[in-house]
């Protein structure tokens, strides 16, 4: 976990029941999720094996554990899960070598955030090594703290990612507000208990009690965000 912000940022000073926002980096804030599968595709090509194109759906979002060792069990491929980690992580980062593109508004929601001095925290399943590469475009400054996939017990679908978050942020995970666009994400943020505003990439996403579906971010603004959350009694 890294942290960039200082700790002053910890809490909001406006009265607002929301106290931080939590957002997933691959395919909600960058348009990254369409480069993974090209990044599996191809290594699995030149392991002799072609990838099915319903397999997209059920491999995205998640941790690499979990969608490699998928991968390796549908295609029978002759690869250890270590090792096919590091080539899939390498191909991935030569595509985002030169240039990350950014989902519509995320520029723009990112900006609003911070010159409102709210807290907010990147949450992915992605590595460290990835993260800090995308940083770099996303703006560093704008994040008081990143979670990585490698680096908590069990990262998503499991809660401990936004539960992670909220805690080093001081805040209580029913008034932070998460933006997701697997269901993979959604789950994780729901099991912490945080309201979810969900920008599905790829698959379909129902709205629910607690969880709000948009089609961009293009929807999403500071004002919103403080119109799902609560405050505490």
């Amino acid at each position: 976990m890294t942290s960039t912000v200082p700790q002053s940022l910890a809490r909001t000073t406006d009265g607002s029941a929301l106290q931080a926002v939590l957002l997933d980096m691959d395919g909600t804030l960058v348009d990254t999720e369409g480069f993974w599968w090209d990044a599996e595709v191809d290594v699995f090509g030149e392991l002799g094996h072609r990838l099915d194109d319903s397999w997209r759906e059920i491999v995205v979002g998640g941790p690499m554990s979990r969608s490699a060792g998928y991968l390796i069990r549908e295609t029978g491929a002759d690869i250890g899960l270590a090792e096919l980690s590091v080539l899939l992580n390498e191909r991935f980062e030569a595509r985002i070598a030169d240039t990350v593109p950014l989902m519509p508004g995320a520029e723009r929601l990112l900006a609003e955030l911070a010159r409102n001095n709210i807290p907010t925290a990147l949450v992915s399943a992605s590595h460290r090594r990835v993260i800090d590469k995308i940083m770099a475009s996303l703006g560093p400054e704008r994040f008081a703290l990143s979670v990585a996939g490698d680096e908590v017990p069990r990262t998503k679908p499991h809660p401990d990612p936004y539960l992670h978050a909220a805690g080093a942020l001081g805040a209580h995970p029913s008034r932070c507000a998460v933006i997701e666009d697997t269901a993979t994400g959604v789950a994780a943020a729901e099991a912490a208990g945080c309201r979810v505003v969900a920008v599905p990439s790829v698959g379909v996403i129902e709205a629910a009690p607690g969880r709000v579906v948009v089609r961009s971010l293009e929807d999403v603004d500071l004002s919103f965000l403080r119109s799902l959350v609560t405050p505490l009694n």
